[in-house]
């Protein structure tokens, strides 16, 4: 067929190194760019077919992310602006690793297995990040839909959460918004506006929000936004890429790790600060007491504050729809019990990843997941939406549902739904301090985190250990979950679980108990257990004190 003689063609500007095998995991692929040439070219090639088999626009981002500066990556996007389907993970490992002669027996292996009709059109949608290698990239990318006959759309420099946002708004029509940049923008500011214009005795200094922008794709996003916000949110931005390196010394994976503030951010007592991470789909907030201590306003919390302001909404405009919170097992026990018995939202514990969060959130009315590293977002059924626009439109409620159901209908637009994103979520939650009348110190206190530790433990094979209950319970080895509990119960307030790595041999403990003290020698002898009955390699875990 003459396609794949294209196909055979190309593939020769965009050679394998023999014997190099990737895998394709829940962050798509990743490693050192120069390694990436021939990825991109087959990704290309793995995007068209999914097209023509979903008749629909994918997306093809190439971002690594919070990864170093030198690393690059590449994920597809599914038509709703979800991640790509489980199945075509695994074609897409495939394709990656097929040498370069038996690439042709591969890509015919997908279309036979698919029964992709390859007469089918095909459509796709390119972005990239900040990143030197990306635009060689992204090239090569553009190379393997054109030699399948594939039409592409290249957005050029966007954050991972436009291009899902654009691969959306393609595949609903234009009924999820417009998909240019200026929609997106216009979308966003618009609901913005209407949610913080009419909150009173706004000062300048509650306008003003410090922002890391990690040197990376998000700041350039931010300075295309400012002019839209300008009237209701003043932002400082720093380490904006003019002169420093991509998630060097900062962003939200930095702040969230090192538990300090990034390099290049100088904040005032109390001010509020928030961190982006690479590609701008994950934030965390900040802030500085006054006795100099540096506090952390993570996922958990984020969660936590938009969940029970929807809440208070529903209950204001008389709705009754269902909020719940998704969490991990590494969610923070003190959410929980704020959440469940004070708030008494719902809160349903899933598999760590995004993909398992997103898809338990699509189970309820309206679905809160955040990870602990600020990648989140809210996802509101078809009947909830529904629901809402009906209220709005009711000439019969009083003000106050009234009022209610248009604040829940712009806080609907305001959010990105396909994806978390960096920039959306900074504008519901600096609408929600506004409309509430809130410092970062005040949201801060809602409630305390418990003290905790995160260790890992070194064996020969993680596979040893299988869990169950959202990964809080192990099943094996053997009196591994025994011990766990009777170490447990010597400790106030303590929890602790146990999960293999998804990519090395090692398993990852955490605990948390009372006082930090309590919290560190519950995660020692947990360690000590998992390194005695589950195979450690090396020395015994030494206590941390």
């Amino acid at each position: 067929m003459a396609q794949f003689d294209e196909v055979a063609q190309k593939s020769k500007l965009h050679p394998k190194p023999e014997g190099l095998t990737l895998q394709y995991g829940t962050a798509g692929f990743r490693t050192n760019a120069k390694h990436l040439d021939h990825i991109m070219f087959r990704m290309g090639l793995l995007a068209t077919l999914r097209s023509k088999k979903t008749k629909s626009t994918i997306g093809v981002m190439v971002t690594a992310s919070h990864n170093p500066e030198e690393d690059n990556g590449v994920k597809l996007i599914d038509p709703m602006g979800e991640m790509v389907a489980a199945a075509w993970e695994e074609y897409a490992t495939q394709l990656a690793n097929a040498e370069q002669e038996h690439l042709l027996t591969a890509l015919k292996d997908i279309i036979e297995k698919e029964d992709v009709s390859m007469s089918e059109a095909a459509s796709v949608y390119i972005g990239r990040d900040t990143r030197p290698s990306s635009a060689a990239l992204s090239q090569a990318v553009l190379d393997g839909v054109s030699s399948l006959g594939g039409k592409t759309h290249d957005y050029g420099l966007v954050s991972t959460p436009q291009l899902h946002y654009m691969v959306c708004c393609c595949n609903t029509k234009g009924r999820y918004g417009s998909a240019t940049l200026e929609g997106y923008y216009q979308k966003l500011s618009q609901a913005f506006l209407q949610l913080t214009q009419n909150v009173p005795n706004r000062t300048d200094d509650q306008k003003r929000l410090l922002l890391d922008g990690a040197n990376g794709i998000g700041a350039l996003k931010m300075r295309e936004l400012e002019p839209f916000i300008r009237s209701e949110l003043q932002v400082l931005l720093s380490n904006d890429g003019s002169s420093g390196k991509l998630n060097h010394l900062c962003g939200a994976d930095y702040v969230k790790v090192q538990q300090k503030a990034p390099q290049g951010v100088s904040m005032g007592v109390g001010e509020r600060c928030c961190s982006f991470d690479g590609d701008a789909d994950r934030i965390v907030y900040y802030y500085t007491d006054s006795k100099n201590c540096f506090h952390l306003l993570d996922g958990d919390k984020i969660a936590t504050l938009i969940s029970t302001f929807l809440k208070e909404l529903l209950t204001q405009a008389e709705l009754n729809l269902q909020v719940a919170v998704v969490q991990t097992a590494y969610a923070n026990g003190s959410s929980t019990h704020y959440l469940e018995d004070v708030m008494k939202v719902s809160v349903c514990c899933t598999k760590t990843g995004v993909k398992h969060l997103h898809h338990a959130a699509q189970e309820y009315d309206i679905g809160v997941y955040f990870e602990a590293n600020g990648h989140g977002t809210v996802l509101f059924s078809k009947a909830a939406q529904k629901q809402i626009v009906e209220l709005v439109k009711d000439s019969n409620i009083n003000d106050e549902r009234k009022h209610a159901a248009k604040l829940l209908e712009n806080t609907v637009n305001l959010i990105n739904q396909t994806v978390g994103d960096a920039i959306s979520d900074m504008l519901v939650i600096e609408a929600v301090l506004a409309i509430r009348g809130m410092s970062v110190q005040d949201w801060d206190e809602i409630y305390t985190d418990l003290p905790n530790r995160q260790l890992k433990v070194t064996v020969s094979d993680r596979r040893v250990i299988d869990t169950t209950d959202a990964e809080r319970r192990a099943v094996t080895p053997e009196g591994l979950q025994d011990a766990i509990d009777s170490l447990v119960k010597k400790y106030k307030n303590a929890r602790s679980f146990v999960r293999p790595s998804g990519t090395e041999d090692v398993v990852r403990v955490y605990a948390e108990a009372d006082t930090q003290e309590g919290a560190d020698s519950l995660a020692h002898e947990v360690s000590l257990a998992v390194y005695r009955l589950a195979g450690g390699v090396g020395d015994e875990p030494k206590p941390l004190h």
